[in-house]
């Protein structure tokens, strides 16, 4: 798909308020509705657009405790890199995992949890049984100096 001056406006406009109204996009980009609207489902069915959401307070709702969590595997196998992606997926804690190179580490995880004792129990009793953690390495997140999930379009 072919990206011009109008979908780059609207995926910064959706980007910012992805609550925005149809009429208020339009008016915002210089469209008129209807076609802004088909502009809007093409960029969604062309997979540019992957879903809306809300974005909660972590703080409000208890989660305190935000760490980075390196995590080493003993065999490099697809088979055992498709098990454990598919064990830290399902933790709810988990709200990032990245397959990592240069690190001594094959992993990054960004967990958040509601205190310390929080964070053990995830990390003794969950994140260390499953099969192929080999070692395991935490940061824990002082303050957030960038956090946004715009991306430059």
């Amino acid at each position: 798909m072919q990206i011009d001056r109008f979908d780059r406006q609207i995926l910064q406009c959706l980007q910012q308020d992805g609550r925005i109204s149809n009429q208020d996009l339009a008016d915002r980009i210089g469209l008129s509705p209807s076609p802004c609207l088909r502009r809007v489902r093409a960029l969604e069915e062309a997979g540019i657009i992957t879903g809306y959401r809300a974005l909660l307070e972590a703080k409000a709702l208890g989660y305190s405790l935000m760490a980075l969590v390196y995590i080493a595997m003993d065999k490099h196998t697809p088979e055992r890199f498709e098990h454990f992606e598919h064990e830290i997926a399902a933790l709810p804690e988990v709200l990032e995992c990245l397959l990592i190179t240069g690190q001594d580490a094959d992993y990054q995880i960004k967990v958040i949890v509601k205190d310390m004792e929080a964070y053990q129990e995830l990390l003794l009793n969950r994140i260390n049984r499953i099969q192929g953690v080999n070692g395991v390495h935490t940061s824990f997140v002082l303050r957030r100096v960038v956090d946004k999930a715009v991306l430059p379009v």
